[in-house]
């Protein structure tokens, strides 16, 4: 087996893969974008490792709910190369689920990522004994591949069916990134910007920086520039002002989990944005496919929210911004509840109002 290695390059921001399995099955990789280098670098690493794809998830490298159950997916694959190479199919069988058990322990709420591997264990467990060693890998590689597949295609349907609520010349404010690094392809939030910006309707995005990690100012402004929709990059902390200066007509954000009840964990700011939309008369979306829904929690008190290092915000981007030796809170996420949600915008339609019923309902439908 080769080491991990990483490739350096300008790629074509309007058109690039986040996440991608190239190569065979002995020598193949999770290939994938490095999302804290930019805007300054386009540069992708590629994972030949179970455990460079733990740390790509866990460093942000790769993020974004379904971005991120693509990866896991792709890199429990690599957990079967010793079986592979040995002809063993037990041992692949082993190694999968051991590396599905480690990449779990990557994030804890972004629900995408044990959805995926959820569908790569069951086939892992499901094929015979009598299969061959190839036929085991390719199994579990085609499953890989339609997780990816599927994630594009509800990219692509969330973008049609939000359009449908925006009208023409609308300001629209989103926060953190919920485009194209965040999911195999399109996007959420920002498919369904997209989507009306071809349509020819004219809007102006704001997009919140986002802070700690500025995944706003990094990313939704450089994803959103370079397909020529017109953006104006603000702090969080203008949200209020903006909005109250009439620039803003809705807002629409992702989503990394969403309780039975439509409570919704998104990017640290998310509910503060909520509270301000709702203190202005502005309807707040929410965008995700229906493998973010978790129906085994009833509302969002039960999501588990990550806790991160406090140097994202006393170190952030390695400069020094507080006083030594103080102390920091920094948890990632934080919980919209769904009484401030005036939809959630789904690849199956729009779930309006939100509530537990219309949620089961939709999830229900083919």
């Amino acid at each position: 087996m080769t080491d991990d290695r990483r490739v350096s390059g300008i790629g074509d921001p309007s058109s690039f893969a986040t996440v991608a399995w190239e190569g065979d099955a002995r020598s193949g990789r999770v290939v994938l974008i490095d999302q804290t280098k930019l805007p300054g670098e386009f540069v992708t690493i590629a994972c030949g490792e179970v455990e460079t794809v733990w740390e790509a998830i866990r460093a942000l490298r790769v993020r974004g709910a379904p971005a991120i159950g693509v990866a896991a997916a792709y890199g429990a694959l690599l957990g079967a190369r010793e079986g592979l190479i040995q002809g063993d199919l037990s041992a692949s069988r082993t190694g999968v689920l051991k590396a599905s058990a480690r990449l779990r322990t990557s994030r804890p709420t972004a629900v995408n990522l044990f959805w995926a591997l959820d569908r790569i264990d069951r086939i892992a467990q499901s094929i015979p004994d009598d299969v061959s060693v190839q036929a085991f890998f390719q199994s579990l590689l085609d499953e890989a591949r339609s997780i990816e597949a599927e994630d594009r295609a509800m990219c692509r349907a969330i973008g049609r069916h939000g359009a449908a609520l925006v009208s023409q010349g609308q300001g629209i404010l989103t926060h953190c990134n919920a485009g194209g690094l965040a999911t195999a392809d399109y996007g959420t939030a920002l498919a369904v910007l997209f989507t009306a910006h071809e349509q020819g309707k004219g809007i102006h995005v704001y997009a919140d920086e986002t802070r700690p990690l500025l995944q706003g100012a990094r990313l939704t402004a450089w994803e959103l520039r370079n397909r020529g929709v017109p953006v104006t990059l603000i702090c969080d902390s203008m949200a209020a002002v903006v909005m109250k200066e009439h620039k803003i007509n809705l807002v629409i954000v992702g989503a990394d989990r969403i309780a039975s009840n439509g409570d919704t964990a998104n990017k640290i700011g998310t509910y503060g944005v909520a509270v301000l939309a709702h203190a202005h008369g502005i309807p707040f979306y929410v965008a995700a496919p229906s493998s973010t829904f978790d129906l085994s929690i009833p509302d969002g008190g039960a999501i588990p929210i990550e806790e991160r290092d406090p140097k994202e915000i006393t170190e952030g981007f390695g400069k020094k911004t507080a006083p030594e030796g103080v102390h920091a809170y920094n948890p990632a996420f934080d919980v919209t509840p769904a009484r401030l949600i005036a939809a959630i915008v789904t690849e199956r339609g729009i779930v309006q109002p939100v509530n537990e019923q219309n949620i089961r309902s939709m999830l229900k439908s083919t």
